[in-house]
């Protein structure tokens, strides 16, 4: 019996998932599950800019994308999903057999999604937004607005980058603003 594993994408995984990554991986499908996204966390890779995850405060339920792991064990693609972004392994969420509550509540959703697909196991980014630590204000359409505008300008060129490039199955009201600023588009 082959163990299938599925990873979830929304955010730059899909378009820069690094050679080692995508070697690992077959092509994206785009009906995963429902999660809540949003721009919504200040990332330090990227000088500042915006970044997608999933945020059950402020997210708006997207479908995500996926695809299978072509590793054999689940934790094999943990790792891969772990060395691609950067992070420690407590941030890759792992799902098996049974639903389970994450930090962020989507392990239901997730179990039922992967066990109507046959899928075993379910790997993802569990990043969580920090935009109220480090902007020190809680997380709004305007308090973002108000932070990227602060961005040096090549933070704003890497956020405007960011936004640009996600996925367009991720709409947000956040997306929905920034591409109706002006200065952010220049």
């Amino acid at each position: 019996m082959t163990h299938k594993t599925a990873i979830l994408g929304w955010g730059s995984l899909l378009w820069e998932g690094g050679e080692e990554f995508d070697r690992w991986r077959g092509d994206w499908s785009y009906d995963g599950p429902r999660l809540p996204i949003e721009f919504s966390r200040i990332s330090s890779s990227r000088e500042g800019a915006l970044t997608l995850v999933v945020d059950a405060k402020n997210g708006v339920l997207t479908t995500v994308a996926w695809c299978v792991s072509k590793r054999k064990e689940p934790a094999d693609a943990v790792a891969d999903l772990r060395c691609r972004e950067g992070c420690g392994i407590r941030y890759i969420a792992r799902l098996d057999g049974a639903a389970f509550e994450d930090a962020q509540g989507s392990g239901k959703v997730i179990a039922e999604w992967a066990k109507a697909r046959d899928l075993d196991s379910v790997v993802w980014t569990a990043l969580e937004s920090n935009f109220e630590t480090k902007a020190k204000e809680s997380f709004s359409v305007d308090s973002a607005i108000r932070y990227l505008q602060a961005l040096p300008r090549l933070g704003k060129a890497r956020a405007a980058e960011y936004v640009g490039r996600a996925p367009e199955f991720v709409q947000t009201p956040l997306r929905a603003a920034l591409e109706n600023q002006p200065w952010f588009r220049a």
